[in-house]
């Protein structure tokens, strides 16, 4: 079966480790292309390839000041990407309880 294209939606978007590093970066605030390079230690092509996948699937935006692009997370695009995860917290919170529950028993049986 061929693998979807990362551009096809966010979910395929973010599986690439380096654009979740980017993507976090740019949740503390907007940034340039100049920054994200210093900050996370990429080079300028490859964030600026990131930044374009990011973009195509609307998980950030730019605006341009002077001869500046700068970019910042969209938050309403990163939204479906929390409520799926977030079926699977719920899910492992349920099964680190079980495991308490399990020690606790254990340890009183002893």
């Amino acid at each position: 079966m061929a693998r979807a294209a990362t551009t096809s939606d966010a979910f395929n978007a973010v599986a690439e480790p380096r654009r979740r590093e980017i993507l976090q970066f740019l949740a503390t605030g907007e940034r340039s292309v100049g920054e994200i390079v210093m900050r996370l230690g990429f080079e300028q092509p490859s964030v600026s390839k990131h930044l374009r996948v990011l973009l195509e699937v609307k998980l950030v935006d730019v605006r341009r000041d002077g001869r500046h692009m700068l970019y910042r997370a969209n938050a309403e695009a990163i939204r479906p990407l929390h409520e799926w995860t977030s079926r699977f917290e719920r899910l492992w919170k349920h099964q680190l309880l079980q495991v308490k529950e399990r020690a606790e028993k254990k340890k009183q049986m002893e």
